[in-house]
């Protein structure tokens, strides 16, 4: 069975400014097939972050551009804040990719699974 990454923005931003190959580490951390997926909103929050300039706004730069080239699902959205819409497409099948420490407390305490950044380096699924 394929199951979905869900990337958050901070990830996202974090990964292109670390220079982390996130295909690349979510395959050697994972036994499973995946997917990778973002939410709709996401690109929208990557251009704000753009407009910043900067640092940050270079990182949000390259991840968009990273996005743009792989094959990424993007995932449609209606109202409501973006933490609570991952945090209820969490489940057994999706995996969400963050390192927004109330969103991952909130996944922890709904047990489930998280992928973080360890050491700005390399990727790290933490179970519940």
């Amino acid at each position: 069975m394929t199951k979905t990454i869900l990337l958050d923005t901070n990830f996202l931003v974090e990964c292109a400014a670390n220079k982390i190959d996130i295909e690349k580490e979510l395959t050697r951390i994972l036994d499973f097939n995946f997917d990778i997926a973002i939410l709709d909103r996401t690109m929208e929050e990557l251009d704000t972050l753009i407009a910043r300039k900067g640092k940050t706004g270079q990182a949000a730069k390259l991840a968009k551009m990273i996005l743009m080239t792989k094959k990424t699902l993007v995932l449609p959205t209606e109202g409501g804040h973006t933490d609570n819409i991952l945090l209820k497409e969490a489940n057994e099948n999706t995996i969400i990719a963050t390192m927004d420490q109330e969103l991952k407390r909130r996944l922890k305490a709904k047990k489930q699974d998280v992928i973080i950044i360890r050491a700005k380096k390399k990727l790290e699924l933490v179970r519940s």
